[in-house]
């Protein structure tokens, strides 16, 4: 991890690699390198948010834990964006749990700096709420898809989502992680998997997955998965979006 800490730049960071050059420069001397390791908790519900992380190749989660120990993702960002913005303008609150689903490098900023950004650079804000207006989206959209599309739609549109997030061959989700991340059993997972490779759409492998059919995947998703790319593009066009 410390020879990727070493070769990561700021820009893979899509948000960021989006940024006009003077402002990436006005960024830069606030933002530092930082490497996250998998099941990496970095702020619990209720805690304040000290820092905002632009992931490179990291995917962070918003988890939910209930008090039965029952655990379910709320939001997801990898890439694409930035983890950590939406709060920090009222409370910098913590809503859940945000945990590190897959390790990799992130740019890490303070919220004061990020905040003095935002308010100093017009063209800053703007890329800042047009994401927050993004990730709003999202979020409004998956509570329509849990509440009416199946495990396996869900499931198809969560590989497709992290297909887009990393470069990697091998995804690295394995049954416990997804079921965690979909709120349902991991017995469920795993015969929807069994189903899929059954059908040649993704090969399980140690560790994690790969995708045999991205054609046949993304048919097996839910309608969600496209529409939540087209509002990705349509508000942030200068940026490899992911969902």
């Amino acid at each position: 991890m410390g020879h990727r800490l070493r070769r990561a730049q700021h820009h893979a960071n899509r948000l960021l690699f989006a940024l006009e050059q003077d402002d990436l420069i006005y960024l830069k001397p606030h933002l530092e390198m930082v490497s996250l390791r998998r099941g990496q908790i970095i702020c619990e519900a209720g805690e304040v948010l000290h820092h905002a992380f632009f992931p490179h190749d990291a995917v962070i989660s918003l988890v939910s834990v209930m008090e039965n120990g029952s655990a379910a993702e709320m939001a997801v960002c990898g890439r694409e964006g930035v983890v950590g913005l939406i709060p920090a303008s009222v409370t910098r609150q913590a809503f859940g749990n945000y945990v590190v689903q897959m390790a990799g490098t992130s740019s890490r900023i303070s919220m004061d700096q990020l905040q003095a950004a935002i308010q100093a650079r017009p063209l800053i804000a703007r890329l800042m709420n047009r994401f927050a207006e993004a990730m709003q989206a999202r979020i409004l959209q998956s509570v329509a898809c849990n509440a009416v599309h199946s495990v396996e739609q869900r499931l198809c549109r969560l590989i497709l989502s992290t297909r887009h997030r990393t470069d990697q061959p091998v995804l690295l989700l394995t049954h416990e992680v997804l079921a965690e991340r979909l709120g349902v059993q991991r017995s469920t997972v795993t015969a929807i998997m069994g189903k899929l490779q059954a059908a040649g759409v993704i090969q399980q492998v140690r560790g994690g997955i790969t995708i045999a059919d991205c054609v046949k995947l993304e048919q097996s998703s839910c309608e969600c998965y496209r529409r939540l790319r087209t509002t990705f593009k349509r508000l942030l066009p200068h940026t490899f979006t992911a969902e």
